[in-house]
């Protein structure tokens, strides 16, 4: 029991989700995203890394690996256009362990700390406002 009176002995037995587990997390975030605007980023690749890339790091100017939870790889609906054609699929990269310190500072649920991630870095390189993607992630 804690000073408030909640019984707290199941908490000792709470793990940190897998890789496996934070993929099938990611994945169900990205299928609960309304479906208009999964069609309107074309192909999507999600890739769940531990941490990002000392070469990320370097081009976004940061210096821990903490501070970058994802990223995002391809051409964003403002850049494409018959003269430039896509041949990778877009890339959405997930950084396993820095959303993972992230979500146990904070009070949010992990999936929804994906959902954000993930609406929040397609939305920026396909030009949508912070409005816009807040009600991405609340289902509109």
């Amino acid at each position: 029991m804690n000073r408030k009176g909640k019984d707290l002995s199941g908490l000792s037995r709470l793990l940190s989700p897998t890789a496996t587990e934070f993929e099938r997390l990611a994945e169900a975030s990205w299928q609960a995203l309304p479906e208009l605007f999964r069609r309107s980023v074309g192909r999507l690749v999600i890739r769940i890394e531990e941490w990002p890339s000392e070469d990320a790091l370097a081009e976004l100017g940061l210096t821990s690996p903490y501070d970058l939870l994802g990223l995002f790889r391809g051409v964003g609906m403002a850049h494409a256009s018959v003269t430039y054609p896509t041949v990778e699929p877009n890339m959405v990269f997930l950084y396993r362990r820095p959303i993972l310190d992230y979500w146990a500072e904070h009070e949010e649920s992990l999936g929804s700390l994906i959902t954000h991630v993930l609406v929040h870095e397609i939305g920026h390189h396909f030009g949508l406002s912070d409005e816009d993607m807040a009600r991405i992630e609340a289902g509109g």
